[in-house]
Parts: structure tokens; sequence; C-alpha cells
């Protein structure tokens, strides 16, 4: 990397501090790629250009330019678990913050209350625990807050400070909240959405009405909204459709809405499609009610007629999870989605372009680098189709943009350079080779069929006997290539003598730059997860199995792993020819070929991710996705050197004199500084691979 690049780097890490919740201290800056998974907005009532967002790692964003831009605030009680699914603001004091947050798949979350505008969080008490789906506040009483739990519905009257149930304990039929609602005119008034059915209070929770009449029988109620103008007008968004009351539900509850069937029309107007009904969000524009915004599974949809009709205005691969309109500009739309970040337009939701620039969300799982321009560097991410892939970044990592036409929306779980400077990628299904700006399949090779010869036994330590095939036998059946592109590629590694890649399908070799593969015949792996390559030597896994090769992969010796390790987490080769091996337990090396291994004391690491050999610092870089410190260990001292960097790591790479890594959920971080260990290990434990 260029020193100028260098210079600039720290510059803009000085110029953009963060304010960070006194749990998470946060050294390393985050810098893309920008995008992910966002999921609720919130304005402050006193300047509708300042915006907050909530992601589903706990963290807090802000903009103060109407979303053009984000920053982060903090990460809600330093918890990657905690989605946010609603933010209050409070109209008399816009430096009070109300979060509902859940944790997703098991119980856990809460109402958090913010003072400072963000920057600090205190979980309040009496809600700790709960799962919180959903908060509203009351327009004619500010102090007044509902929110709904799997357990029920909850009320605040002291703007959040105390809470207590106002649905029936323990009802069989009022759980499960979804959504929540409250009368701009009456807060006595609430209507509840539940994972079944809607219901509806009129004297503050004493007692509850079924107001499912017209709406299909266990309908998840997503969303309720009403009119500011015409409270009597609500709208509520369901699995089985949208519905509209134009009595309040009273005296006669009964919902109309649009039923689809194969397309067509049950009643008057056109609806949302069945595939699109999971609405998630349902949102007026506060200028012109009979406008409303539906965020679906499926995109989002718009109505100009009150919910006559509908008309989808995304593509329908967007994931809405939260619409904003703007009170003041109301042509100015965004969208919180999933993959895709934050979506801006300024026509009504006509157009729609990207607004992220500071927001990053991604799961980088995979790195390459260009051998001769350290400043160019790749990074692949999962979990975001076709708004992920691959991303490219010709500055150090400053800035980054998607290369990803050919992919298909394929997840990315690893890259490499080979020597001819051919970019390869390892995805959920196959190989793929960028050739220009576009990536094409990789092709299997039919070398001429040879025979194995019967394994023969050697001797290994303390008397075991581990196999070894002399020569591998290369798949040559039209069935192979078949198999390839649905393999996932879990690891990609060049080598002196080619590239070799660890699939779901085993291990597969190319000795022509990654144009031509082969299947390599390793019944003692069928499934490798990480493999490493120095010179002729090869090392694979899988969870629990360890192979190598020191021939470049004609032969293969089975290894047993440190007996403490559980589960295989990462391998390396250092220039030594030492292997490495990281897993729950920590990090272990070998000097003898996998015969025994040893631990380097001091170096309490656990949950590692990551190990790389950095040839041209002579270390090891060791990642750890259970705390926030990165290590290295130069050789041949074995001297330890630390950063805290203040994000649990995926792995962490070499760029110029710096440092990036990959964090769990939040993008690369860059180093600002290296931070040398008070301490050198000068001596190592030795555990023998069996004993226990």
């Amino acid at each position: 990397m260029k020193a100028g690049l260098l210079r600039h780097l720290g510059v803009l890490v000085l110029a953009c501090p963060l304010v960070w919740t006194p749990a998470r201290a946060v050294t390393w800056f985050p810098l893309g790629p920008y995008g992910g998974d966002a999921r609720s907005f919130a304005v402050d009532p006193h300047d509708s250009k300042h915006l907050y967002l909530g992601t589903e790692t706990g963290w807090i964003y802000q903009s103060h330019d109407d979303g053009a831009s984000w920053k982060r605030v903090s990460q809600v009680d330093g918890s990657s678990d905690l989605l946010i699914k609603q933010i209050e603001t409070d109209p008399n004091n816009p430096n009070r913050l109300i979060v509902a947050a859940y944790i997703v798949n098991k119980p856990g979350g809460g109402i958090y209350i913010s003072d400072d505008g963000g920057k600090h969080w205190a979980r309040q008490a009496q809600m700790s625990g709960q799962s919180v789906r959903s908060l509203a506040r009351s327009k004619s009483d500010p102090n007044i807050l509902v929110a709904g739990t799997l357990e029920g519905v909850y009320r605040s009257k002291d703007n959040g400070k105390h809470w207590e149930l106002i649905s029936p304990s323990g009802s069989n039929e009022i759980h499960e909240v979804e959504s929540v609602a409250i009368d701009p005119k009456d807060p006595n008034i609430i209507y509840a959405g539940t994972w079944h059915l809607p219901w509806k209070t009129t004297d503050g929770g004493a007692h509850w009405d079924s107001i499912k009449q017209g709406v299909i029988e266990d309908s998840d109620v997503f969303s309720i909204v009403i009119d500011p103008a015409s409270p009597n007008v609500v709208y509520a968004s369901a699995c089985s459709g949208i519905y509209k009351s134009v009595t309040a539900a009273e005296p006669n509850p009964e919902w109309h809405g649009d039923r689809f069937k194969g397309g067509v029309s049950v009643n008057k107007g056109q609806g949302i499609p069945v595939s699109a009904r999971r609405t998630r969000k349902l949102e007026l524009d506060p200028t012109q009610p009979n406008t409303i915004y539906a965020g679906t599974t499926q995109g989002l949809f718009k109505s100009t007629d009150a919910g006559s009709t509908w008309v989808r205005v995304t593509q329908p691969d967007v994931i809405v999870n939260d619409v904003y309109v703007d009170p003041n500009q109301p042509q100015h739309v965004l969208l919180a989605t999933d993959r895709g970040g934050v979506l801006r337009s300024e026509d009504g939701g006509l157009t729609f372009t990207s607004s992220n620039n500071g927001f990053t969300m991604r799961q980088v799982v995979a790195y390459a680098a260009d051998l001769h321009d350290s400043a160019q560097l790749y990074v692949g991410v999962v979990n975001d189709k076709e708004t992920g892939g691959v991303f490219a970044s010709s500055d150090g990592g400053v800035r980054w943009r998607q290369m990803s036409d050919g992919l298909g929306g394929r997840d990315v779980y690893s890259l490499t350079m080979t020597p001819a400077d051919t970019l390869l990628a390892g995805t959920s299904h196959g190989i793929f080779q960028l050739a220009g700006t576009m990536w094409a399949p990789a092709v299997v090779a039919s070398p001429p069929a040879r025979k194995a010869p019967a394994p023969k036994k050697t001797v290994g330590r303390k008397g075991a006997h581990a196999r070894a095939a002399a020569r591998p036998v290369y798949r040559t059946d039209a069935a192979a290539a078949t198999e390839l592109n649905k393999a996932a590629v879990y690891a990609l590694a060049s080598g002196s003598t080619g590239v070799f890649a660890g699939t779901s399908d085993g291990i597969w070799r190319s000795q022509d730059g990654g144009q031509n593969w082969s299947q390599m015949h390793t019944p003692q792996l069928t499934e490798a997860r990480f493999i490493a390559a120095h010179q002729q030597m090869i090392v694979a896994s899988s969870l629990t199995g360890l192979v190598l090769s020191q021939n470049s992969g004609e032969s293969w010796t089975s290894l047993m792993p440190p007996a403490t390790l559980t589960q295989i987490g990462a391998l390396a080769i250092d220039g030594l020819g030492n292997l490495w091996i990281g897993g729950p337990e920590g990090v272990f090396y070998s000097t003898d070929r996998g015969n025994s291994w040893k631990t380097l004391r001091n170096l309490f690491v656990r949950h590692v991710d990551g190990i790389y050999f950095d040839a041209a610092n002579k270390r090891v870089l060791v990642a750890s996705a259970g705390g926030t410190v990165g290590f290295a260990a130069s050789l041949p001292d074995y001297k330890v050197s630390y950063w805290d960097t203040g994000w649990p790591l995926r792995f962490l790479r070499p760029v110029g004199d710096h440092l990036i890594g990959a964090t769990l959920f939040d993008g690369v971080v860059v180093e600002p500084k290296m931070v040398a260990s008070p301490f050198t290990v000068e001596a190592a434990s030795t555990t023998r691979a069996g004993s226990r």
C-alpha cells in the first residue's frame, strides 16, 4: 500500500471519532462494504433530517442528512444478539430514545432507554428478558407508551420508567403481540395484533374484544396503522392480506381486505398478490392519508386510493422491514431492507437508489489480495444474495464496489489469487473464475484415469497406524462437473504446484491456475472445510478430521488433531513448514508434521476462527470470534503481539504496514495503530496427539 494512502487512512480514523457504549470499547475503524440488514427507523421530532436506524445486531446508527449517510452511535447493551424492532423518540426531549428489542429464535430482549441521544443505554428492569416485538407512543399523551411482547400487552404512563401488563395475565389469546397502535385522540383505545388475530381495548386494557370478523383465521398481524385525521379508519396487515376498517372495528367489527387466488380478485380492486402478503410494515403518507405504503417480503407496494388498489414499486426481491416518509417532503421515502440496507426515493417511491454510505452490516467471510498491488483487495460475503457476492477495493479497503456479475446471488465462502493473477471464488454452489468483470463457473478436467494402488500402512505415533494413498484417483465421469457445481466450496488455497479447493464433496485440485479441476481421492476426508498450502505441503480438514500431503496431493496421510480440540475452526502452514490449527479451545501448532501439538504459553485465546501465515512479516495471525483481541506469533522466536480491536473477528490480514480484520456481522475493520505485547513467549507446553 502506498504511504500516502496510509496517511490518508490514519487521518480518516482520527477525523471520525465514534461513540460507543461502555461495554464495547472499539478501537479499529469499520470501513464497509456498505449495506446489509436494516430493521427500523425513527425521526427526531424537532429535526426531520435527523434519523435513527436500528439493526438486527443491536447497533443504532444516525443520519443528519435525511438518510444520505450514516454513522454508528452505539450498540445497545453491547449485544450482537439484539434485534432492534422499533425506536421511539420523545417529542418533548429529542435526546430520549426508547427501543423495543428481542433475540431471534430464543428468549431475551427488553425495553432499553437512552437519555443522551443513544450514546448510552439502560435496560428497563420490569421488561428485562421480555421479547418485545412492538412499541407505540400516544400522540395525545406522549408519556404513554404501549409495548407488545410474547407474553402480552404492556403499558407505561411515565415515559417508559415503569411498565404494567394490561392484557390478561396468562391469556391463551392475547400473547405473541407483533403489533400495537394507539388511537391518536384517545390513549385508552389500543389495538394489538397477535400471531393469530387482532384485538382491541377501549378502556386502557380493563377489557379486550376480539376484532377478527372479516379476517381470515390464524392470520399473523404484522402492522396496524390508524389514520390520524380520521381515527375510525384503521389498516392492518397480515399474512392473509391487508385489511381496512372504516368504523374502528366498532360496533360490529368487520374488516375488508383483498383476497387473491391465482391472481384473480374475489372482490373489486387489485390487491397485493398472495406470494407477497407477509406485509411487515404499513405506513401512511403524513400529508396524504389516502397514500399508503406496504413493505412486504416481496417488495414495496403503494396505494393512492386508501387501499383499494396496490402497485408494486420496487423489484420483488426486496425484503422491506420498515418504511419512513418524510413529513416535510413526502416524496422522500426510505426503506429499511434485508441485505440491501437503506433504499432511498425522492419521487414518492417511483425509483429507489442505495443510501448506505457509512452503514455496514455485511458478513465478510472470505479475503484475497492482489499479488502485486497490496491496496487491491477483495472480500466475499454471505447471506446477501444479489446484493452481496464479491466486493473489491483499490485503496486498501477505504472504498468498496460490488463485483458479482455472474455469481447469481451465491454466497462466497472463499477467495484466492493464483500465481497467474487470476481471482477464484469458492461459493455455495461451485468454483468461479473472474474474467474481466464477469464470473464464470470452473471446468472439470478429464485426465486419463489412473488406478490407485492399495493403501499401505505406515506406523504413526505410539504404535497407531495411519493410512496413506500412494496416488490419487481422478474423477473422469460426466457427473463430476455437476458435483463440483453443486458443492459448497469452503476453502481455496494456492500452492506452488496448483490450487486446492476444500469442498462439501472432498478435495479438488487445479494445475492450470483454476481453469480446470479434478477431484482427488481422499477417502479419509470426504468433506474438506479448511485447506492450506505451502510449497508442496497441503493440509486439509473437516470439522473433526485432518489429512496432510507432502507431495502436492499425490498422497495423503491421516493426522490426529490435538486431543483437547473438539472442533476444527481454522488451519494454516507457516514458512517453517509448521502446522497450525485452531478451534473453540484455542490455537495449537506442530513442528513435526502433526505427530505432536503444542500451545503457546500465555496465549489465552479461545474460539479461533482464523489463522493466517503472513509471509512478508514472518508471523502467524490469529483471530477469535470469542473476544476482541487479535494475536500474532512471530517466527522463529514465537514472540506474541496483540491488538485489542474491539470487535470479535473472523480473520486478520496484512495490508501494507496495517492490518484489516473481518468482523462477524459488521464488515471490515482497519487497524489505526499497532500495540506491542508486554510479554514474550519463550517456551511452549506440549501435548501429544491422542493423549487425554
